[in-house]
């Protein structure tokens, strides 16, 4: 059959991905994005620069991603096909551009992890995201801000006279377009995907890429890849039991073998781990999955794409815990075999001014002898595995088609299948970049968009009544507010992009001169944050205890409003957008309040939500927190007995257990001291219940 690409839907158990949250993300990545390495680890120079290199400190200017939950409605996703007689995939353009499947038509194999139900996770840097197919990883270390984002796509000429698809976006964290180009040669088993990263800026830019692979995990399954050592990230958990508080370190460990079992086997570790292979310079880049028959993908690339990963979640109770988390009990596990820019995901890779990364993968089925796979010889089973993709996709092809994409990547799209974000647009608006083949066109501006364009067209940026929209924060917006009017609006955004440059006190001053022209719960919002970043418990909680009371009141004015005879849509869209801002509020000010030593308030807090609200999952796990520090450690127990589900748990967040176990000491310790005796005790009388085990490391 002739190579085609055509629009379907695709129907799943989904969780809707809800609203953004409406605060600035001001807080810091809540990923680890340092890591010390141990003295006398023989750590290679580029790599040493680049683990040091433009780590990511802000989330801005993207909006946090917490408004969803686990209920899951059967829902019809778009999605794109694009198939030749060998191959069919499926891709996700509204989520990221995910590739949700990879089907090999001759044997009826599906190549992928296939997750068969949508539900977002707190996985992502600021959110929202799911496992499951091969995922673009672009941005900062961790999984992209727009895992559950809209990505747009079209139709382009392919090299060999067919028809590609396009994938392209603006990403907003290091502030770069992108573009994925996928496709099928007639009669090919191998799946094409030319990448492409610009920096049209005047400065360098800090590069991250890593392709994610989901792939089926079993119990013969083994990852391979032409490497005889891994570099090994550990978390080891620092002061005050929160993610916040671990120091990442990273060292080299063995292949296959490392710690007393054979690592290259997803099953055969408890927790879960990262193992990024240490690839000499003259090997092919390649990593495979196969089963215990020596059937399942590889994945290759050419050489720009160097670095190689292997991460399982292993055999443990938590690991296990995590993978029903992320789908459904009953369905098989996964593991992740990745491709990235550099050696691990800990390093950001420089691109200079006006130049690109480019590259080319393959993805593909691969059959190979089960018993050299599986013998105990490394070193024949690695290069038995190489044999068999040698055959199957030459190097030499890999690269020749490479060279023939090149000069397709700056087509023009033939015909636009879905639509992203208006933030590209915004860049070309501002500042004219020349982009082939990728059109970020005016007609993809959207409302978060258009008071930047009129920002642009007059000089002035117009005031929102309402809840206000994400705020550019590059130098060239800073730039454009600063010499803007003054008001209440254009501080707010000021401040924001302020305290990103680094620039605390000019941020101070700007959200303080907004407050002076209208009490607003956004500039109180920021105070406080600014204040908790000084170390100042006790002022941050009062600066987030006015900032809910003002919500709650700037709230139900909208409300009020909006439920008038009459109201207009517009009315009626601004009460809408409030009903978000009081639970966002409410996350942050009742750690704060509780932290300052007025649990009291903090109650009153989670009071004043709605019902529907207060009985969801987090704030189910911070009653319990409010009622233990009030003393009730009973009823704060009772809270954990009856059950709840905290839908966006952080991946590795230890929330649960250190509540769960600080609940348990007070309940032995009774009025006395917490002593290593009543600890020892309380974790014997009292064992993390099985839902609450979410620890991915030895306890």
């Amino acid at each position: 059959m002739t190579t085609s690409v055509r629009r379907t839907t695709l129907t799943l158990p989904a969780a809707a991905v809800g609203p953004d949250n409406p605060l600035p993300a001001l807080a810091g990545p809540r990923d680890v994005h340092r890591s010390t390495v141990p003295e006398g680890t023989d750590v290679p120079a580029d790599m040493a620069r680049q683990l040091a290199y433009r780590p990511l400190e802000s989330l801005l200017p993207v909006r946090l991603r917490d408004g969803y939950s686990r209920h899951r409605t059967p829902t019809a996703l778009d999605a794109l096909v694009i198939e030749n007689d060998r191959l069919r995939a499926t891709v996700l353009p509204g989520l990221g551009g995910r590739v949700h499947s990879l089907h090999h038509k001759p044997t009826g194999r599906e190549l992928l992890y296939r997750n068969p139900v949508f539900q977002p996770a707190d996985f992502a840097l600021n959110g929202a995201w799911f496992s499951g197919g091969i995922e673009w990883n672009i941005g900062a270390t961790g999984h992209t801000t727009l895992s559950c984002a809209p990505v747009h796509a079209a139709r382009v000429p392919a090299p060999d006279g067919g028809e590609m698809l396009r994938l392209w976006e603006w990403e907003r964290l290091r502030d770069l377009p992108f573009q994925v180009d996928l496709w099928l040669p007639d009669g090919s088993d191998f799946l094409y995907v030319g990448v492409r990263i610009l920096n049209p800026h005047h400065h360098t830019a800090p590069v991250y890429w890593w392709s994610n692979i989901a792939v089926p995990e079993g119990e013969g399954t083994r990852v391979l890849a032409p490497a005889d050592e891994a570099w090994l990230p550990q978390c080891l958990k620092g002061l005050g039991g929160t993610p916040v508080g671990y120091e990442r370190t990273l060292r080299r460990v063995p292949v296959p073998e490392s710690g007393g079992a054979d690592r290259t086997y997803p099953l055969r570790s408890e927790y879960p781990a990262d193992y990024f292979y240490e690839i000499a310079p003259e090997e092919r880049r390649w990593i495979a999955s196969l089963d215990a028959a020596g059937h399942g993908l590889v994945h290759t690339s050419t050489d720009t794409l160097r670095g190689r990963k292997l991460f399982l979640w292993g055999a443990g109770r938590a690991g296990r815990h995590w993978q029903e988390w992320l789908t459904e009990p009953g369905t098989p596990g996964y593991a992740e075999i990745q491709a990235g820019l550099a050696r691990t995901q800990l390093e950001h890779v420089p691109l200079e001014a006006g130049a690109e990364f480019a590259w080319l993968e393959a993805y593909g089925p691969l059959a190979a002898d089960p018993r050299i796979v599986h013998g105990a010889d490394w070193g024949a089973a690695r290069g038995e595995v190489a044999d068999r993709l040698e055959a199957a996709l030459p190097r030499a092809t890999l690269d020749a088609a490479y060279a023939a994409w090149r000069p397709y990547a700056d087509l023009d799209p033939k015909e636009r299948l879905a639509d992203g974000s208006g933030w590209g647009a915004l860049e070309v608006a501002r500042a004219g970049y020349d982009l082939p083949g990728l059109p970020f066109t005016e007609d993809t501006l959207g409302a978060d968009q258009w008071p930047w364009r009129e920002l642009l067209r007059t000089g002035d940026l117009p005031d929102e009544p309402g809840v206000p929209g994400p705020s550019p924060v590059a130098p060239a917006w800073r730039d454009l507010l600063e010499s803007a009017r003054p008001g209440p609006t254009t501080d707010f955004h000021l401040g924001v992009a302020q305290w990103h440059a680094g620039d605390r006190a000019q941020a101070v001053r700007s959200w303080e001169r907004a407050l002076a022209r209208g009490r607003s719960c956004w500039p109180l919002y920021c105070l406080a944050v600014t204040e908790a970043a000084a170390g100042d418990t006790g002022r941050a909680a009062q600066r987030y205890a006015e900032a809910v009371a003002c919500a709650d009141e700037q709230t139900r004015r909208a409300e009020g409003a909006a439920a008038e005879a009459g109201a207009d849509a517009e009315t009626v869209r601004r009460a809408d957008a409030w009903r978000p801002v009081l639970p966002a509020l409410a996350r942050e000010a009742v750690p704060a309040l509780i932290a300052a030593g007025r649990p009291d308030e903090a109650a009153a807090v989670l009071d004043r939500l709605r019902p529907e609200d207060r009985a969801r999952g987090r704030f189910r796990l911070l009653a319990a927190q409010v009622l233990l520090a009030r003393g009730e450690t009973a009823a704060a127990r009772a809270v954990f007995d009856e059950g709840f589900e905290v839908a966006d748990l952080r991946e590795g967040d230890e929330t649960l257990s250190d509540t769960w176990y600080a609940i348990a000491e007070r309940l032995v310790a009774g009025d006395g001291p917490v002593t290593a005796a009543v600890r020892a005790r309380a974790r014997a009388e009292h064992p993390l219940p099985e839902r609450y085990e979410y620890r991915m490391r030895p306890a």
